[in-house]
């Protein structure tokens, strides 16, 4: 009986779509496009936790609704509706940011985390110079770089600079007697948002009772999203860089810039990658090659 409906069901399946029209395929991509967007968007503004919740207010309401359960289907649906309304206050800021880049024609947006910038080894390369210098001198400095995750949060309690990178302007930003030294910058898209930000503080137990305030906030950061987090000890003058909530500490300024390329520049190599038929040319002489090399063995 399993074997025939299991082969009831593929038949069906099969009939079914042989009904199916081109129409019906542009339809069924396009929904899944809407979802995967919706997912994507969910993943790089941290409301895994949101979403779940709201699945599972949506699967209480349809329980109620199967079981008959009157007034809790009622109560649910009053829920959602109002629910609708307060998701598109909380996600406010994600959504105009969205309809912006709607607006700008950056439709890779929606398929993927934003591509790095052409700029970006020059990012790093006056991010490790300022952080080589402040070492020297001691300065304390928490600098941030904004992957999938938006930091809207941490950039609005900040004062917005909108900036390009340079060692001068990150050294004068967290020169002691600078109003925004105390907070950290956080850099999106390689330019420098804000300064003066809020970090969300660990609340991990085990960490070393030496790490200051910076590194705490530093590592929360990071454990609150997928940024990296540079960070210079006012009291040692160790670099540091925090991951994933964990924390990398004392750092030569070469280890430091090779980290921050590989996290923040994934696909970059010495040379460029070949990609098409540049591969396939490449890969049919490593096989001719191969082939000599065993003709000359023999």
């Amino acid at each position: 009986m399993n074997d025939v409906g299991i082969a009831d069901f593929f038949s069906n399946s099969i009939n079914y779509m042989m009904t199916m029209s081109i129409t019906d395929i542009i339809d069924i991509l396009i929904v899944a496009a809407i979802i995967y967007i919706c997912i994507g968007l969910i993943r790089r503004t941290n409301a895994i936790r949101l979403a779940r919740g709201i699945v599972l207010i949506l699967l209480a309401f349809v329980l109620a609704d199967l079981l008959n359960l009157q007034m809790v289907s009622s109560l649910l649906r009053g829920i959602v509706e109002i629910g609708l309304i307060a998701l598109v206050v909380i996600f406010q800021p994600e959504v105009r940011r969205l309809l912006e880049r709607m607006g700008s024609g950056r439709f890779a947006y929606f398929f993927g985390a934003p591509g790095v910038p052409a700029t970006m080894e020059a990012v790093i390369n006056q991010t490790v110079l300022a952080c080589t210098s402040m070492s020297e001198s001691r300065t304390g400095a928490l600098i941030v770089f904004e992957r999938t995750s938006l930091l809207n949060d941490p950039i609005a309690t900040g004062t917005i600079v909108n900036a390009d990178v340079s060692s001068e302007l990150l050294r004068n930003i967290f020169f002691v007697n600078s109003p925004l030294h105390d907070g950290a910058v956080i850099m999106r898209e390689g330019r420098i948002a804000a300064a003066g930000c809020m970090l969300p503080l660990s609340k991990n137990a085990s960490l070393s009772s030496d790490l200051g305030m910076r590194h705490r906030a530093g590592i929360g950061m990071s454990e609150h999203s997928d940024a990296v987090v540079a960070i210079v000890s006012e009291e040692t003058g160790a670099i540091s860089v925090a991951m994933d909530g964990m924390l990398k500490r004392h750092l030569t300024p070469e280890t430091f810039g090779r980290i921050l390329r590989a996290e923040l520049m994934p696909d970059s190599d010495e040379q460029p990658k070949k990609r098409g038929m540049a591969v396939l040319i490449d890969s049919v002489k490593g096989l001719k090659v191969k082939k000599d090399e065993k003709r000359e063995v023999k």
